[in-house]
C-alpha cells in the first residue's frame, strides 16, 4: 500500500493516462493537461472542491469506473498526484511540468499550458488580479505562450518558437508557477493578519458600555459613577 504522498510511478502514471484517454465522450483532460490543471488549482487564489473540478476534469461526463475498486484506484492514483504538486510547492520548489513527448520523442507543453488555463477559468476572478498586476503577473506569461500558440486569429498568437526558446518556455512555466503559488499564499496571509486584527478591534468595540448607575466592573460593589467612572487624571 503506498501513502497518499508517494509520487505516482512510471506505471502508475500510464494507467491513469491510459485511464483519461478511455474515459466515454473522449472529452476527459489527458494526462498533461490534468497536471497543468492540478498546477492551476493548488497554485490559485482560493481551493477548489473535486466535487466541483472533477467535471471539469472529465469533461463534464460521468468517469464511469467498471467497479467500485477501479473508482477507488483511479481517484487515489489522482490524489496522490495532486499531493505531488501540493507538497513540491510547499517545500517553495519549482514544480516540473509533465509533458507529453510527440512521436520525434519532443514535449510541446501546449496541453499542459491549457489545462492550466482551465484550472484559472475555475477562478476567474482572483487570477485576474495576478494577471493585471504589473510587478507579477508576467509569471504567467509562458503559459499564455503555448496556450494561444496554435491559435487561428494570429493577433492571439505569439512569435515562432524554436526547440530552443520552447525550452525555455517551459522552464519559464515551473518558474512562473512558483511565483503564483508564492503570490496567492502571500496574499492570503496578508488578509488572514488584517483580519486578525480587525477582528480585534472590532471585538474591543462591541464590550458593552457601563452605565453610570451600574455596579463598576472592578469588583468593589460600589456604583460605576462612584468608583472608575468618577476618577480622575491628574
Amino acid at each position: 500500500m503506498r501513502t497518499q504522498n508517494e509520487p505516482l510511478t512510471d506505471a502508475e502514471l500510464d494507467r491513469l493516462g491510459d485511464f483519461l484517454e478511455g474515459c466515454k465522450g473522449g472529452k476527459a483532460m489527458n494526462l498533461e493537461e490534468l497536471d497543468g490543471f492540478f498546477a492551476a488549482l493548488i497554485a490559485g487564489p482560493e481551493a477548489v472542491m473535486p466535487s466541483e473540478y472533477n467535471r471539469e476534469l472529465f469533461g463534464g461526463e460521468t468517469p464511469g469506473f467498471s467497479s467500485l475498486d477501479e473508482a477507488k484506484e483511479i481517484l487515489g492514483l489522482l490524489t496522490r498526484h495532486w499531493n505531488t504538486i501540493a507538497g513540491t510547492l510547499l517545500k517553495a520548489e519549482p514544480y516540473v511540468p509533465l509533458l507529453l513527448e510527440d512521436e520525434n520523442g519532443v514535449a510541446h507543453g501546449n496541453d499542459w499550458a491549457r489545462g492550466f488555463m482551465r484550472g484559472m477559468h475555475m477562478r476567474h476572478d482572483g487570477w485576474a488580479e495576478l494577471v493585471n498586476d504589473e510587478e507579477h503577473g508576467g509569471c504567467l506569461i509562458p503559459m499564455l505562450m503555448l496556450c494561444h500558440e496554435h491559435d487561428e486569429d494570429p493577433k492571439t498568437r505569439p512569435d515562432p518558437i524554436t526547440p530552443e526558446k520552447r525550452k525555455q518556455v517551459i522552464a519559464g512555466m515551473a518558474a512562473g508557477l512558483l511565483r503564483a503559488y508564492k503570490y496567492f499564499r502571500e496574499q492570503r496571509q496578508t488578509y488572514a493578519g488584517s483580519a486578525s486584527v480587525r477582528h480585534s478591534s472590532e471585538s474591543h468595540r462591541s464590550t458593552p458600555k457601563v452605565g453610570r448607575n451600574d455596579l463598576c466592573p472592578c469588583g468593589s460593589g460600589k456604583k460605576y459613577k462612584k468608583c472608575c467612572g468618577g476618577a480622575t487624571v491628574n
